[in-house]
């Protein structure tokens, strides 16, 4: 592996860790809190802000260094054609799905908490990044399988 594909490779790694941590930190955590009304539409609007930008980023990010990853171990036969190739497809629309749903999950408390609302933006967004989490995941497991089968 040259130094560039290493470098590609730790930085989508550490993206996917950021990302996915973000969003169980945020189911976890941070909705819990909100859905009591124990904090403040102000606070919570900026870790809001926060987890879209590391959405965000890490998705843009992870399209690039993934598109760079794929593109120099895999053909059209091999990810159509075996068991980790699948993988790396599966993984590809799991990010996809990631991503939507923690876009609606926190357009929806952002929404809220706009209005100065904490619990019911709180409820509406919870079924967004309870699935995001779920996503994130089945994304940490999926990446797993596929170094596993790399190596």
């Amino acid at each position: 592996m040259s130094t560039v594909d290493a470098a590609i490779f730790a930085t989508h790694l550490l993206f996917a860790g950021l990302w996915s941590g973000s969003v169980l930190f945020t189911t976890y955590a941070v909705l819990p809190t909100a859905m009591d009304g124990d904090t403040r539409p102000g606070p919570l609007s900026a870790i809001t802000g926060k987890l879209q930008t590391v959405s965000r980023a890490s998705a843009l990010l992870l399209f690039v260094t993934g598109g760079h990853l794929a593109a120099t171990r895999y053909t059209t036969e091999s990810l159509t054609g075996t068991g980790r190739g699948h993988l790396v497809v599966t993984m590809v629309v799991l990010w996809f799905a990631l991503a939507g749903l923690v876009e609606v999950g926190a357009s929806k408390l952002a929404d809220g908490f706009a209005q100065k609302k904490v619990r019911e933006p709180a409820r509406n967004a919870r079924p967004f990044l309870l699935g995001a989490s779920l996503v994130a995941v089945l994304l940490l497991v999926n990446a797993g399988a596929i170094l596993g089968l790399y190596y």
